[in-house]
């Protein structure tokens, strides 16, 4: 898995470098974001179709189940995905902002990281309940397990990349 994933990463690097060739890109910000913007959609793509082939593996749903839920998730999927865009907007400000910190700055993204995961928790409620009048509430909280365990992954991920925040000098 790791092995495609570096396959993947490294193609990726080679097609973005040759297209930002293309483009004669000649600001290295501006390469390094359009590389930033490649490596984001590659992992989407990537995270997408595993986390829906996890989901898959871990439901076992039957055809009815299946018919019911996957409609459901759909919708949940593509709103956890402007949850995400929302995070990466944190994460590039933090990241812009990294290194002239200061007590306003820090407290602006800690107040939209928090209303963040309030939104992240509501849609969980509301796609719990929703998916509770269509299937077994047992699969339904299977669902959620696995859900919870592959954002944990991916949280983690993207914290582990991101420096401690210190204060400006």
């Amino acid at each position: 898995m790791n092995t495609r994933l570096t396959v993947a990463i490294l193609a990726l690097t080679v097609t973005t470098g040759l297209w930002a060739q293309e483009k004669k890109v000649q600001d290295p910000a501006e390469s390094r974001e359009l590389n930033d913007q490649a490596y984001i959609r590659l992992l989407r793509t990537d995270l997408k179709a595993k986390r829906e082939q996890i989901v898959r593996e871990a439901m076992q749903l039957n055809d009815q189940q299946a018919g019911a839920f996957w409609p459901i998730y759909r919708d949940y999927a593509a709103e956890q995905t402007k949850l995400g865009d929302a995070k990466l907007g944190i994460v590039n400000d933090y990241a812009q902002d990294f290194l002239t910190m200061n007590d306003e700055k820090a407290d602006q993204l800690a107040q939209r990281v928090m209303a963040l995961e309030d939104q992240r928790m509501a849609l969980r409620r509301k796609y719990y309940e929703l998916m509770k009048k269509a299937l077994p509430t047992v699969l339904v909280v299977r669902f959620f397990q696995v859900e919870n365990q592959i954002q944990l992954i991916v949280d983690l991920q993207i914290a582990s990349n991101l420096p401690i925040i210190e204060e400006a000098q």
